[in-house]
């Protein structure tokens, strides 16, 4: 099993340690967040077989400059080969619920230019696009023609949904799976071929995870829910959910 989507260098070194000997799962994908971010998820890929990199920019923050969008494609240029996805790329949503005057064309044309490198070197691209936006973002995959598109922590209406279930495109759900019923509904309605496990760690979690640090073994918790709620053996979810990431990141453990 994988973990889809964490954000592995938002860690302190000695919770990295403790993930990585600690470990129970086959690998995570370790999304990136700025310039920074990229070097640091490289320098852990480098160090650790079961850690998967990504490069991106992540739109809940303020618009970075020309200068460092350019460093984020020159890297993705220089190690295209050797990540796995762009990502995490998206529209900032919760920025926007706080500021509405926000310029959210400045972040669509971030995000086009991560599609168009997607497309270039035909890599699948991690996305943070929920409610309004992903209607937004789906019109920008057709338009680029990107296909392989993952819509991590996924929330939206049934529009959506359907239109991305047509389109292919992979969901992953995290351990809020288990007390959250608007995710528990998405899984329920959800294929089990379109979908994948995360954490989106160091992210936290309520319930029975209240008060401890977000771990890519929580994905087990994640797993046995798909189970329950799709009424199916847990193997075949394991085996379903695990092939559904490795096909679509196009890497073997």
């Amino acid at each position: 099993m994988f973990d889809a989507h964490i954000h592995l260098d938002w860690y302190k070194q000695k919770e990295q340690e403790k993930i990585i000997d600690t470990l129970e799962v086959d690998g995570m994908i370790a999304v990136s967040s700025d310039l920074k971010s990229c070097e640091k998820v490289w320098q852990l890929a480098k160090q650790h077989p079961t850690v998967f990199p990504t490069f991106g920019w992540h739109p809940e923050q303020s618009l970075p400059t020309d200068q460092e969008i350019a460093q984020i494609e020159i890297l993705i240029h220089e190690r295209h080969e050797h990540i796995v996805a762009i990502g995490e790329v998206g529209l900032p949503f919760y920025m926007r619920k706080e500021d509405p005057g926000l310029n959210l064309q400045a972040y669509i044309e971030i995000l086009e230019q991560f599609m168009a490198l997607a497309v270039q070197y035909d890599l699948p691209i991690v996305l943070h696009a929920v409610y309004d936006d992903a209607e937004i973002v789906c019109d920008l995959l057709a338009k680029h023609g990107v296909k392989r598109a993952h819509f991590h922590w996924f929330k939206g209406d049934a529009a959506t949904v359907q239109r991305m279930i047509e389109s292919n495109y992979m969901i992953s759900v995290t351990p809020d799976c288990v007390y959250e019923k608007e995710i528990q509904h998405l899984i329920k309605n959800y294929p089990i071929e379109l979908m994948m496990a995360e954490t989106d760690g160091p992210w936290p979690f309520e319930g029975s995870f209240q008060g401890k640090m977000t771990h890519p073994n929580m994905i087990k918790d994640v797993i046995k829910q798909i189970t329950d709620i799709k009424n199916l053996p847990m193997q075949q979810v394991v085996d379903q959910v695990e092939q559904n990431t490795k096909l679509f990141y196009r890497f073997e453990n």
